[in-house]
Order: structure tokens, then sequence, then C-alpha cells
């Protein structure tokens, strides 16, 4: 089943239930969907691939809108982006835990030879394609860091 039939299915599920902030969430996604399928060139099909980028990015988006709203106090904007986060978690895959990614980014530093600060630009390329997906890059960036520091 396609992304897009999922989050119909789920928008159908949200009205019926009269949830609110799930489908403001699924209707951002959708629109996301629509905006993918009518890029030139996308030729009104998109992939898994591409799905998955711009819910990495919507998430992105949501995280750090969040972290602004509580700088600022504003519970009520974080509280939104929180409901936003949860609907856009169920359609992405398993996150990896700290310890996953600190193994992935050892192995890839073994394997691209890379011993100081210097490299962290090639390691990151690597860990970045590997990890897709998968790891927040925020995350990815600051264990590459500290193994490489």
């Amino acid at each position: 089943m396609s992304l897009e039939s999922k989050v119909m299915e789920e928008m159908k599920e949200a009205m019926k239930a009269k949830n609110e902030a799930v489908l403001r969430s699924l209707r951002a996604i959708k629109a996301e969907i629509i905006k993918a399928k009518t890029d030139p060139g996308a030729g009104g099909v998109i992939d898994e691939a591409t799905e998955q980028k711009f819910l990495q990015k919507m998430m992105k988006q949501r995280k750090d809108a969040l972290e602004i709203f509580e700088k600022q106090g504003r519970a009520d904007l974080a509280q939104k982006e929180k409901e936003e986060i949860e609907v856009i978690e169920k359609f992405l895959p398993k996150q990896m835990s700290e310890d996953e990614i600190k193994a992935a980014v050892s192995a890839i530093i073994a394997e691209t030879g890379a011993t100081s600060g210097a490299d962290m630009g090639k390691v990151m390329g690597v860990a970045s394609k590997q990890l897709a997906g998968k790891a927040d890059g925020k995350t990815i960036s600051a264990i590459v860091k500290s193994m490489l520091g």
C-alpha cells in the first residue's frame, strides 16, 4: 500500500473520530505528496525514497519548531508540533537508538580509514547515505564529531 493510500485511510478514520490534531498532520503529509508529484521530472509518480525524504524533512521542521516554541514558553504551539511529530513518525521507519548509531558510525570510520576531525566529511557522507531515514542528521553528526574528536 502506497503512502498516499495509507494517509487517505488514516484521514478517513481521523474525520470519523473528529480528531483535529491527527487530521491536521495528515493533511500536511498529503500536501507534501501532491507537491512531490507535481515537481518537474516526477511525472506524477513518487518513489519510496522520495516519500522518506520529505517525511524526514517534515519531521526535522517540526522538531526545530518544537525546540523554538519550548524556548519561548509557547506550550500551546509546542503541543501542536508534538502531535504532528507523533503522526509523521508512524509513516517513517523505526529510528535507530544512539547505541546502534554509534556502532554503525564506528564501522564506517573503520571502513573509511578516518582518524581525525579532518576526515569528518568523508565519514558523514557515507553515514548519511547508510543511515538515511533511520537516524537524525544532527545526532549522526554529533556522534561522528565525538568519535573523531
